[in-house]
């Protein structure tokens, strides 16, 4: 863009908790009392995020993917290319959405990530390695860039990180910058460490003595490049309407602490083994712009709110109006903007959808383009997405931008990211499978909001795929096998608020669910009190009408998921703590060194091309 961004916190004419757009309030309206959208092709989208390695100076490479992106802007391509925060980094899309033949495009979600990870390969030297980790390993540790940088700078004023880092688009380096601003402090990201044989406990009273939030036992990391430097995979669908995307955001919304555990790949956080293995609480910690008074620990004077959660954060708030929706299940004490609120609902937008607006309105805006601080928002929606961008949940509600032919979207978000393309493929097909058998079986996944925060927290724990329990639905489905294989969601509330629809259930909502693994989650009980996810997608793949080829690909990507699911297959981060652990040079003193990252990101690389077999991994299901 060529207007100049703006790195104040509150650019002149811009109040920060943006009450002035009243367009944009009467836009909201508009679409949101749309009874049904014409029939879209259904989209699913891949996030698929990459950095490179030095092969002889193992370093993480800082200016390679800029030459992708010059390659690749203007042509004609199956894969689109974005910059992200970090310059190690790279985020690839398909060239086109998926969704005009169905069943095919399963076919083609995994031959075109391995064609972008070909495409990113020509074009860097032959030397550098482009692995699908979802982070690097010596992050922070010395002097870890190609070029050399030197910890520091005024953007993130980190003591393991430089600025030199951060991806040039001024956009990157003004949100870090303004949200340390705004909170008043630096980033503090403590993750408990893994206490192995010989491991020495971190101390940090030096750090402390500076002002610095770093804890005992804890590895301590202090800028966004260690949150917003992380890789991952995330899909977004289209619905056919207003009314399907809201179930899917709330159906999905349960579903994701169960794939963030099941898809961790984050054991080493600079340079250390962590006693977690997923990414998420590193991000909200890194973008968690909440002052002192935000967080409670002073008494409200210039801020309005106390905020239980970070920017980067699961959902706290259920959107859909469904008959099957109780309102017990927001049990969340949500904190809402109640001057937007009451003029959502003056305008006509339901409960349920309002407090979600006015939810995301507690928050200020973190970066302004001065060109855009006066505009039509009839025409736009950037004053919107200014904040809708910045609150990083588990799953995104994403309305129609106007003007345009797209739909209603949602974006799931908590997946990691896998070592090989037939991993990422295989959960990406899962996700898509999992929209079908919702829409198909009438599944109701409802459990209280405050249960999903829960099974947040048991998804960080270390192994949790099979060392924990989660809370998950007793009964999701009235049938075994659907009567109709379903194109859409229809709308199955009222017109007016829900407290005034249908006779809602009168059994304690405690009797709704109960902790399960994720392997009975997945894969069903034994007994058979619970039909588990993959049985069901196996049977909604029986009913359609599906070519054999495709078939036989959708059960190798089950096959894969119910195996990593019931513990025979290993999770990324169960391998990665197994190579480390017995790697020759190891100490078991939770450090890792260069040799040890080297080989590790070495064993990637050929494991995702294929030249090294990792049966504990993939069990030869990739053949």
């Amino acid at each position: 863009p060529r207007t100049r961004m703006n790195n104040r916190m509150s650019p002149p004419g811009f109040e920060p908790r943006t009450r002035r757009p009243r367009i944009l309030f009467r836009r909201i309206r508009k679409i949101s009392a749309v009874p049904s959208l014409a029939r879209f092709d259904r989209a699913f989208e891949c996030q698929n995020e990459s950095f490179t390695s030095s092969y002889e100076n193992f370093r993480i490479g800082r200016r390679k993917f800029a030459l992708v992106l010059r390659r690749t802007r203007y042509a004609v391509s199956p894969a689109l290319w974005r910059p992200e925060y970090g310059r190690h980094m790279i985020e690839g899309t398909p060239g086109h959405p998926y969704g005009k033949s169905l069943w095919k495009d399963f076919r083609e979600i995994e031959p075109n990530m391995r064609l972008r990870r070909d495409l990113i390969s020509a074009a860097i030297d032959s030397r550098d390695r482009v692995v699908t980790l979802t982070n690097y390993p010596l992050m922070g540790v010395g002097d870890f860039t190609e070029p050399s940088t030197k910890p520091g700078g005024d953007v993130a004023n980190s003591l393991f990180t430089s600025d030199d880092l951060i991806h040039p688009h001024h956009r990157f380096a003004t949100l870090t910058r303004n949200i340390r601003l705004r909170k008043g402090s630096h980033v503090a990201i403590n993750m408990p460490i893994f206490m192995d044989k010989n491991t020495k406990v971190p101390t940090y009273e030096k750090e402390r003595a500076e002002g610095r939030n770093a804890q005992d036992g804890h590895i301590y990391m202090d800028s966004m490049a260690f949150g917003m430097g992380m890789c991952c995979l995330q899909t977004t669908f289209q619905a056919c309407n207003i009314y399907e995307a809201r179930h899917f955001y709330d159906q999905l919304a349960v579903m994701s602490p169960i794939m963030l555990a099941i898809t961790a790949g984050s054991p080493i956080l600079r340079g250390l083994l962590a006693d977690t293995d997923v990414r998420w609480n590193i991000i909200a910690g890194s973008v968690d712009d909440r002052t002192p008074q935000e967080l409670g620990k002073e008494p409200l004077k210039d801020q309005r709110f106390v905020i239980p959660k970070s920017r980067y954060d699961s959902i706290s708030t259920y959107l859909s109006r469904d008959f099957t929706f109780r309102p017990e299940y927001n049990d969340y004490d949500l904190v809402i903007d109640p001057e937007v609120y009451k003029r959502l609902r003056d305008e006509g937008i339901d409960h349920l959808l309002a407090q979600h607006i006015a939810h995301l309105w507690i928050r200020d805006p973190l970066v302004i383009y001065s060109g855009k601080i006066e505009i039509d928002d009839e025409k736009y929606a950037d004053h919107f997405e200014n904040l809708q961008s910045t609150n990083w949940q588990t799953v995104r509600f994403k309305p129609p931008p106007p003007g345009s032919t797209i739909g209603w979207r949602v974006e799931f978000r908590p997946m990691e990211a896998c070592i090989t393309d037939f991993e990422n493929a295989a959960f990406v097909a899962f996700t898509v499978l999992m929209t079908r058998v919702i829409a198909s079986y009438d599944l109701n996944l409802y459990i209280p909001i405050s249960k999903v925060d829960e099974n947040m927290k048991r998804a960080h724990k270390r192994d949790a795929v099979n060392s924990e329990k989660f809370f998950f639905r007793k009964k999701i489905t009235s049938a075994d096998t659907p009567n109709t294989i379903k194109e859409c969601v229809k709308y199955r509330g009222t017109d007016g608020d829900f407290a005034d629809a249908f006779h809602p259930p009168t059994n304690p909502v405690e009797e709704e669910y109960e902790e399960m693994t994720i392997n009975e989650i997945m894969n069903g009980k034994a007994d058979g009190t619970f039909p588990g996810l993959i049985p069901l997608m196996t049977n909604y793949i029986d009913a359609v009408e599906m070519d054999v080829e495709t078939r036989v690909l959708l059960q190798k990507y089950l096959q894969l998921i119910a195996q990593r699911a019931s513990g025979k297959l290993m999770t990324t981060a169960a391998w990665i703590r197994k190579f480390v652990r017995e790697h020759p040079t190891y100490k078991f003193d939770s450090v890792i060194t260069e040799d040890i990252a080297y080989d590790l990101v070495e064993a990637a690389h050929k494991i995702a091309t294929g030249a090294m077999d990792a049966p504990e991994l993939l069990g030869g299901l990739n053949k």
